[in-house]
């Protein structure tokens, strides 16, 4: 890592191979260039597969399903022109379960997917903010944040903690 960070600052080539290849992490020495090499009577030998015990295989990463609750809050604001943002919102993001609201503060539960915890929340930071102008929201402050992953979520279901809303889907009034 080290000698790909020390190529990339000095614009050097010298240290990097390809990643893609055997033999391109940089830590052994380069398969020579040129045509695999042939057994006798022209058959091509098999590359010998390399074991690095100390370098783990890349598995590469799966998004998952991240259940959040997004409470916002602000100024009083008509309940007809909150009720058309907070549908317009659903329409927008797929995903989305449910919103209740009030005239001063709403919340939205909705499925994210995303890598980890920190993506699921960083995206559902931005959501109210990105939304606003596209969604006409109203200028509210985000006031509560919950992320769960989805073995969680149906735990507490089943548990009857943090049950679903008795309206699932759509956007109602508290």
């Amino acid at each position: 890592m080290e000698r790909r960070r020390e190529a990339a600052l000095t614009g050097g080539t010298a240290g990097r191979r390809l990643t893609s290849i055997d033999g391109g992490r940089g830590d052994g020495p380069a398969e020579p260039a040129g045509p695999p090499p042939q057994r006798p009577g022209g058959v091509r030998g098999q590359r010998p597969q390399r074991t690095d015990a100390a370098e783990p295989p890349t598995v590469p990463e799966q998004a998952r399903l991240w259940h959040v609750v997004l409470s916002v809050a602000g100024q009083v604001t008509p309940l007809s022109t909150l009720r058309v943002s907070l549908e317009r919102l659903a329409h927008d993001h797929s995903f989305f379960l449910t919103a209740r609201y009030a005239a001063d503060h709403a919340e939205i539960r909705y499925w994210e997917q995303a890598r980890d915890l920190h993506d699921a929340a960083a995206i559902a930071l931005r959501l109210w903010g990105e939304h606003k102008v596209t969604a006409n929201l109203p200028p509210w402050e985000i006031v509560g944040l919950e992320v769960v992953d989805r073995a969680t979520y149906h735990k507490r279901v089943a548990e009857g903690f943090g049950e679903p809303s008795p309206h699932l889907g759509g956007v109602h009034p508290y």
